[in-house]
């Protein structure tokens, strides 16, 4: 309980008008320093802006330093002081931040830059729980000429309950605040102290930027389980309350939408920095039971309902989910499944630059699921983005617009394959593949005649996964061609490897006969060519009956030696490829 004579003293500077206007000063520099940092909570990732955001806290800084001079804050746990008086407005973390790693004062001198203020608010926005520096550390290396502190992590007086102690910590850095108050130029930017100037005695006094006096203090274990007990009192607890009263007071009647609106917004701003997707589809499902409930289909809920869902899909905020996307799986995948789903047709392109950032696979393709659904009613943003640059970028339009279903799709592919970018063109065919659609196998059975030899050992690689038994006519067609034999080794063993995959009987009777071909004097040589790559057609069956026909060759000691070598090593193969592990391995 503050004494009467505490009292009066408050009582007396708050009727002090110089006071008065440092402290009306102070705390609109301090709005200006939260307004910045919600800012730049929202466009995290734009730090080119981060100067942009904070200019006007700096300008408030400025402003009170040239009347006043130095501002002296004191850190409490829930506020900065100035002169006994709170700056913050409204809750904010900010001064438990500084306060936690025993930081009691701050000074900002006249003269603070605009980089000082961006460092300072990086380090005050900085999160230890995730890895960063304490912001004592971060403090000390930046090093900022016009930005002091003074740190004190706990101390004892001999002889002195804790009442006391708690007394003389504010001696102690009064006495430091008064050290740094000076004239001359080569002031320090951190407090020296001895146990002589302080007139008591003091257990291991360390000197550093700031001043640390060291003593009993609590273990990191602790300080670990306390600050998860505040996130959990946060998440777990705090937010499902307000969120639960707020719609308490809906269900009671909606006087003021706007100021509801409001709420809302900053609601869902809160839950987008802890990336709690479950909690606003939560919310989109509430408001959305609560609308369905009013005789006006344009009832004020449902008209909070769209302007929520309109702020869902705003490009800073989708921009926010890209940034935990970008590099880390996260927890809950489907809660931004969710979340993306409730989002309309305004929210493509936003989402498409954002998938431009995503580096993680499985992000890329939950976002692609979700644009799938917008692509069949509104293709043109996926099919311009089709002819990009970035091979990624295609492989994803292709993706997408196959998910999709769109009737024009195979037509839309048929361009893409036309480019340049061979490994873009592969790509893109085994993507296309794995829709089974009767178009896509028309598609496929016209790419066997691709100028590219590689396109056309693709296609008859994939053929036989749509209809077997036309795709083994198709390839038989080919083999059959006067100009098959001109080929080059590898493309004929992939379409003897694609007519024997077909696993029709037709292709086995056909590799068959190859195989038991007698060799002339003058075929000799296109004989054993032949047998070779039906030994391949054989092994591209990978099937009982294709190895049942192999050993049978490896049996025919009338075969030459290169066929019959060939043949137990597709045999083992394909018997490895049946029965696992367990088959026996070819020896060298």
């Amino acid at each position: 309980m503050a004494s009467p004579q505490k009292t009066n003293e408050t009582a007396e500077r708050s009727a002090d008008p110089v006071i008065r206007e440092k402290v009306d000063l102070a705390r609109n520099f301090t709005f200006q320093l939260l307004k910045g940092i919600k800012q730049i909570g929202m466009y995290r990732h734009n730090e080119a802006k981060y100067p942009e955001f904070l200019a006007p806290a700096l300008s408030a800084l400025t402003e009170y330093t040239e009347k006043h001079g130095p501002l002296s804050l004191k850190v409490e746990q829930q506020n900065f002081l100035l002169h006994n008086e709170p700056l913050f407005s409204e809750d904010t973390p900010l001064s438990y931040k500084f306060f936690r790693d025993g930081i009691r004062q701050l000074i900002f001198r006249p003269g603070v830059t605009q980089q000082e203020m961006v460092t300072f608010t990086m380090i005050a926005l900085s999160e230890p729980e995730r890895g960063a520096e304490d912001a004592l550390a971060q403090l000390w290396k930046a090093s900022m000429e016009h930005v002091e502190y003074v740190v004190v992590e706990g101390f004892s007086v001999d002889g002195a309950s804790e009442e006391e102690v708690a007394v003389e910590v504010d001696k102690v850095v009064s006495y430091l605040y008064s050290r740094l108050q000076t004239n001359s130029e080569d002031y320090l930017r951190f407090a020296r102290v001895s146990a002589d100037d302080l007139d008591a005695q003091l257990e291991g006094v360390e000197q550093i930027r700031g001043v640390l006096v060291e003593g009993t203090y609590a273990s990191d274990s602790l300080k670990a389980k306390l600050q998860k007990e505040i996130e959990e009192e946060e998440t777990a607890r705090l937010f499902p309350k307000l969120v639960s009263a707020i719609f308490q007071v809906v269900e009671g009647g909606v006087d003021d939408v706007g100021l509801l609106e409001e709420i809302f917004v900053q609601l869902l701003d809160a839950m987008l920095i802890q990336d709690d997707y479950g909690t606003i589809n939560q919310m989109v499902l509430k408001l959305r039971a609560l609308s369905q409930r009013e005789d006006n289909l344009d009832g004020p809920i449902a008209r909070l309902l769209a302007y929520f869902i309109q702020k869902m899909a705003d490009e800073q905020r989708l921009n926010r989910l890209g940034e935990s996307l970008k590099r880390t799986r996260p927890k809950n995948p489907a809660d931004i499944t969710r979340y993306l789903q409730v989002l309309d047709e305004h929210a493509i392109i936003p989402l498409l630059t954002v998938l431009e950032t995503i580096e993680v696979p499985e992000n890329r393709l939950l976002l692609c699921d979700v644009l799938a659904s917008f692509a069949k009613n509104r293709p043109d943003p996926f099919v311009i983005r089709l002819q990009a640059d970035r091979p990624q970028t295609v492989r994803d339009m292709v993706y997408i617009l196959e998910k999709s279903q769109h009737p024009e799709r195979i037509k839309l592919f048929g361009t893409v394959l036309k480019g340049k970018n061979l490994v873009v063109k592969l790509e893109v065919m085994s993507i296309i593949a794995l829709g089974h659609s009767a178009e896509s196998r028309k598609l496929f059975a016209e790419l066997l005649h691709d100028p590219v030899s590689q396109v056309r050992m693709q296609a008859a690689k994939l053929l036989p996964e749509f209809d077997p038994e036309k795709a083994y006519i198709d390839v038989l067609r080919v083999i059959r061609a006067s100009d098959f034999e001109k080929k080059t080794a590898d493309e004929r063993a992939a379409f003897y490897s694609a007519l024997g995959s077909t696993g029709v009987p037709n292709a086995f009777t056909f590799l068959t006969q190859i195989l038991s071909a007698k060799p002339s004097l003058l075929s000799k040589k296109k004989v054993m060519d032949d047998k070779l790559v039906a030994i391949l057609g054989l092994a591209g069956a990978c099937n009982i009956h294709a190895y049942k026909v192999l050993q049978g060759v490896v049996e025919d000691k009338s075969q030459p030696v290169e066929v019959l070598t060939a043949a137990r090593k597709a045999m083992y193969q394909t018997k490895k490829a049946l029965f696992g592990d367990a088959a026996p391995v070819e020896e060298a």
